[in-house]
């Protein structure tokens, strides 16, 4: 396998690297005949490298982060003899569910920030780390069993963490928090995508285009949209450093044309 060849188009740095470590990963499965996985990547870097998978013809992977939607996944390649059950019972060898819960509740929950920043202040690498799932009474962590030694103990050091139980459990424990949002009404001229990003990222369409381009827009977990995309009822957008929204429906049309859009923002 030719990586120089393979990775010519891709200027970037970070880029290169992220798919360099992606194709060592291909060759070892190929040479040893057994599954491996990626450490975690973000939703920009999946795209990329989904595109770059499909580019070049690859086959036998999958992307997974410990459930169904989650957005920091890791990638898995695995013998073309590999059946869908076989691999989704290795996915425990990778992934870790990491149990933060303070008992009595909090008064004031901590924030998604404050458990991250936690893990970062310990030097884990953020690709270590998955989706943060925070609760009333604390969070649940997905993360890579390679720091399954470590990172309980290190955590539960940590002063803002003084009387929570950290405790490791197998992927199966994770309960998912309800999902509950806000409906909001926007007007747009249309349906593409710089028109709603602009609405609900309140800025101007010119910066709504350079969030856009800047791969900053996700329409249902992908990036690389372009400005004109058609959004359709019950796509998801998430916008960096705003939030992730689902389109449900066109509620009107007013005299001028414009569009009434009903919106759920995720809270």
């Amino acid at each position: 396998m030719n990586h120089s060849e393979l990775l010519k188009d891709y200027h970037d740095s970070e880029d290169k690297l992220c798919l360099a470590q992606v194709l060592d990963k291909m060759e070892f499965v190929q040479k040893r005949g057994q599954i491996e996985a990626t450490s975690f990547l973000s939703m920009p870097q999946i795209s990329m490298v989904e595109a770059f998978l499909r580019r070049n013809h690859f086959a036998n992977y999958t992307f997974f982060g410990g459930y169904p939607e989650a957005e920091r996944q890791m990638l898995f390649f695995y013998p073309a003899d590999y059946t869908p059950d076989m691999v989704e019972k290795n996915y425990a060898k990778f992934l870790k569910l990491l149990s933060i819960t303070f008992e009595p509740a909090l008064s004031t929950p901590y924030e998604h920030r404050i458990y991250l920043s936690g893990i970062i202040k310990l030097g884990i690498r953020r690709e270590k780390v998955g989706d943060i799932l925070v609760r009333s009474n604390g969070a649940d962590l997905i993360f890579s069993a390679s720091i399954a030694n470590i990172l309980p103990q290190e955590l539960a050091s940590l002063t803002r963490f003084h009387g929570a139980t950290v405790q490791v459990q197998e992927l199966s424990a994770l309960q998912l928090p309800e999902k509950t949002f806000t409906t909001l009404s926007i007007i747009v001229p249309s349906l593409r995508l710089d028109n709603l990003v602009s609405d609900l990222a309140k800025t101007s369409r010119s910066a709504a285009n350079t969030l856009i381009t800047s791969n900053l827009v996700f329409v249902n977990g992908k990036c690389n949209c372009k400005p004109s995309k058609s959004i359709h009822s019950g796509d998801v957008i998430a916008i960096r450093r705003t939030g992730k929204f689902i389109f449900r429906e066109i509620e009107k049309t007013t005299k001028s044309g414009n569009l009434v859009l009903k919106i759920d923002q995720y809270t």
